[in-house]
């Protein structure tokens, strides 16, 4: 099994987390960013897109990231990050799909402005923005982790995965958040694992 992409993109970190979890032996290969390589033609054969991240696993090339971690859920990890019972898993489904389309937008707008561009170059604007509407939407996840530990249900699963990759940079460098105490607890409870740690807390760029 290999991966392609850069270990500090959110979206490869979604694919590493998982795998890790599910105790798989996975390659990693580093690609985009300062890395390069996109736009070379045996990529772009896997990943007409020119995205990262892609997966290799046999015969099977796969891209988009929540597809990827649903793959590897369903393939090694059913009962565990992958939920057997229909309903359990399309509730678990709901928070994957949410975390990437409504909340994603917002996010880039806080984290590009505040990590990767100098106080000179930030649209300041774009920032709040960014700001104001994930801490509005973050108190929709407090109120549904005040009844149940984990976004996937009473465990852990794949349900947890995307937006636990957005929340290490949200707890490490926003000053201003608002306080969410079942929020927190979720994501202290995500710290405490150990391929949550290996994989997604890492140096922020």
């Amino acid at each position: 099994m290999k991966v392609w992409g850069r270990k500090d993109s959110t979206n490869v970190k979604k694919v590493l987390w998982c795998a890790d979890e599910l105790g798989l032996e996975v390659e990693h290969q580093p690609l985009g960013g300062r890395y390069g390589g996109l736009d070379e033609p045996v990529y772009r054969e896997m990943n007409p897109n020119g995205l990262i991240p892609c997966l290799q696993d046999g015969d099977l090339v796969l891209w988009e990231s929540n597809a990827i971690v649903r793959y590897l859920g369903a393939q090694y990890g059913a009962g565990r990050v992958y939920a057997t019972d229909p309903k359990r898993r399309a509730n678990a489904d709901k928070w994957m799909d949410w975390a990437s389309t409504t909340l994603v937008g917002a996010y880039k707008d806080w984290f590009i402005n505040r990590v990767r561009k100098t106080p000179e170059t930030r649209d300041a604007a774009a920032m709040e923005r960014g700001l104001r509407f994930l801490r509005e939407q973050l108190a929709v996840v407090d109120q549904a982790l005040a009844r149940q530990p984990y976004l996937s249900g009473d465990d852990f699963g794949m349900g947890d995965i995307p937006l636990g990759c957005l929340s290490y940079p949200w707890f490490e460098l926003d000053d201003q958040r608002p306080h969410l105490p079942h929020l927190e607890a979720w994501y202290h409870r995500l710290a405490e694992r150990p391929a949550y740690r290996h994989r997604v807390m890492i140096e922020i760029s």
